[in-house]
């Protein structure tokens, strides 16, 4: 998947919500600590568009907003497909946000299994888009692994509850979400505020979800610029890196752990400090079932992958019958 400037022409309602599909599936896997959007967003083959969609965003376009200038200011921004995506993924937050947490707490083992799958999938698909494997992307790929292996296994802390912590917290966990392989929902786990974020969501606390929010724009648009010009300019290498970036956070999606040390947080309730991943005590219907959804989630990865591939080979053949 070399980097390109051309993305696919947009036109009509079903076009869009498809877009909004794929927000709502990025959506899904950013509330679960451990599972990255921007994985998601690289499955369903919308990554550098997005990127670019994000870094189109400039000072120009603020200047016209300014003066209410609406339409100039929209005009050469992809808003619709921004739009689009948002909705997805606000649906998905909106939506799900209770049921996840209520799932992860009473069957954490098959929503891991169904994860790990889907990276695992992930893993054995992306790496197919590096064109050359030469010994520099092999040590950017171990390198990143073996960062975000380490990453994964750190300790929450204990944080505090002002605003600008809220602040900074939104902005590195949409840099995080953005990247495939590290999760923005995980970063908030490490910073402290995973909880207070999510009960923010199903209690609609409209101003710490504002402050966050804030956060989130800064980060977004400073650093999705960046991870553009990376794409363009070295492609493989940031591919082999992302990578590299998944199969390290596997250690954090293992669905068997056994919790060696746990803390109160400052509500007074017991929170895992410290697990280790284990082997499952008994091969059991949950074992089975948990496998099963591995499974699933591995060939939901590499069937998307496949009809992409195929829309991709379909819409080439046809621009090539068009201009012949």
């Amino acid at each position: 998947m070399q980097s390109t400037d051309s993305h696919p022409q947009r036109e009509g309602l079903t076009d869009y919500l498809w877009v909004a599909a794929r927000g709502f599936a990025m959506g899904s896997a950013d509330i679960v600590p451990g599972v990255s959007g921007g994985t998601m967003a690289f499955i369903l083959g919308i990554y550098e568009e997005l990127l670019d969609a994000i870094s189109s965003v400039n000072i120009e376009i603020f200047r016209k907003l300014l003066k209410f200038d609406i339409r100039g200011a929209l005009e050469d921004f992809p808003w619709r497909f921004l739009l689009a995506l948002a909705v997805g993924i606000g649906m998905a937050i909106l939506t799900l946000a209770r049921g996840l947490s209520w799932v992860l707490d009473n069957h954490p083992v098959l929503v891991w299994a169904f994860f790990f799958g889907l990276v695992v999938g992930a893993v054995f698909t992306i790496r197919r888009h590096v064109s050359r494997w030469t010994p520099t992307v092999v040590v950017v790929l171990i390198a990143a692994a073996v960062g975000a292996y380490f990453l994964v296994g750190m300790v929450p802390v204990e944080t505090p509850d002002a605003p600008w912590y809220f602040f900074i917290s939104g902005a590195f966990a949409i840099c995080a979400m953005i990247l495939p392989g590290i999760s923005g929902a995980f970063i908030l786990v490490l910073l402290g505020k995973y909880a207070d974020v999510l009960n923010a969501v199903v209690e609609m606390d409209i101003l710490t979800l504002a402050i966050v929010g804030a956060g989130c724009v800064v980060g977004l648009l400073s650093f999705a610029r960046l991870l553009r010009w990376l794409f363009k300019n070295h492609h493989d290498a940031v591919v082999a890196a992302l990578t590299g970036l998944m199969i390290g956070s596997l250690r954090k999606v293992w669905p068997w752990k056994e919790t060696v040390a746990t803390m109160l947080d400052r509500h007074g309730e017991e929170v895992p400090m410290a697990q280790i991943n284990i082997l499952p005590a008994a091969f059991d219907g949950q074992v089975v079932v948990a496998i099963l959804l591995a499974v699933v989630g591995f060939a939901v990865v590499v069937g998307l992958e496949y009809v992409a591939t195929r829309g991709k080979t379909a819409a080439a053949s046809q621009e090539e019958q068009q201009t012949a």
